[in-house]
């Protein structure tokens, strides 16, 4: 089981639409697929249509550790999903007070058999984001490739990483961080965002930060895709015939690249 958490430290960055998309085109590929919307604001929750709605969500998963019954069937194939049921914000909160809070959603999807869960984060710093940070074996965090959402990456996601690192010692190290250029436009500026933080080192993460090849292109065929809670991949088909979707594209392209990196960190290790 590979669990991937898509993770930024800043808000209103697409986190959501790519797990989504990311987990219907795995689930449509014929994996086995868990999301976790670890967000108190549910977007990911109602992103797809319920074949069945389990009794609890995210509350209980933490709280309690009972994931059983908090599983809920999307109407894809082999997609599943534990949703967010805290909308008076109560979990953050317990997080903070339990000694081990930060890492129980780690400890409860250690016990579930999936091919691939996908954990989509909260965008601001606190508790209910460091769960679902400590939760994966890799960190996604896509990027808008403007100067200023690069200099919040940098500077946002290092200090997170600075501060979670100390938890490897209660069993939930952090692991290796991919940036994702997202919402990639035809404009220099954007080239040269996205070719500056490839060439970066990232010194000070100690090797934790890279940058991936694929890149997702701004394309309305995202919001047409949530709007008839459908992938990408498979709405753009009807909305483009004859041409090769750059949602398939895109998608295929980041499995590719991601599927021997979270093999190795799955395992322990660093790509």
């Amino acid at each position: 089981m590979h669990m991937i958490a898509i993770a930024s430290s800043k808000g209103g960055v697409g986190k959501t639409t790519l797990t989504a998309n990311l987990g219907g085109f795995l689930a449509l590929a014929g994996y086995r697929v868990l999301m976790v919307d670890a967000d108190i604001q549910p977007t990911l929750s109602s992103y797809y249509p319920f074949d069945y709605h389990a009794a609890s969500g995210l509350y209980d998963v933490v709280t309690a550790g009972t994931i059983e019954t908090a599983i809920s069937r999307t109407s894809l194939p082999n997609l599943d999903i534990v949703i967010s049921d805290d909308p008076e914000g109560r979990l953050e909160n317990w997080i903070l007070h339990t000694p081990d809070g930060r890492i129980r959603l780690r400890r409860a999807l250690a016990n579930v058999d999936y091919d691939f869960v996908l954990i989509d984060t909260q965008g601001a710093i606190g508790p209910l984001q460091d769960i679902g940070v400590l939760a994966g074996d890799l960190l996604l965090s896509p990027i808008p490739p403007e100067i200023l959402s690069a200099r919040e990456f940098a500077r946002g996601t290092l200090s997170m990483l600075e501060r979670l690192r100390p938890m490897h010692m209660l069993g939930a190290p952090v692991g290796p961080l991919y940036g994702l250029c997202y919402r990639m436009d035809r404009t220099v500026d954007a080239r040269l965002v996205a070719d500056t933080l490839r060439q970066s080192t990232f010194a000070e993460s100690r090797g934790d930060i890279s940058i991936l090849d694929t890149v997702v292109p701004a394309t309305v065929a995202y919001r047409e895709a949530a709007s008839a809670q459908v992938p990408v991949h498979v709405w753009e088909p009807h909305r483009r015939a004859g041409t090769a979707p750059a949602g398939l594209e895109t998608m295929t392209a980041l499995v590719r690249e991601l599927l021997p990196r979270v093999g190795t960190a799955s395992a322990g290790g660093r790509p």
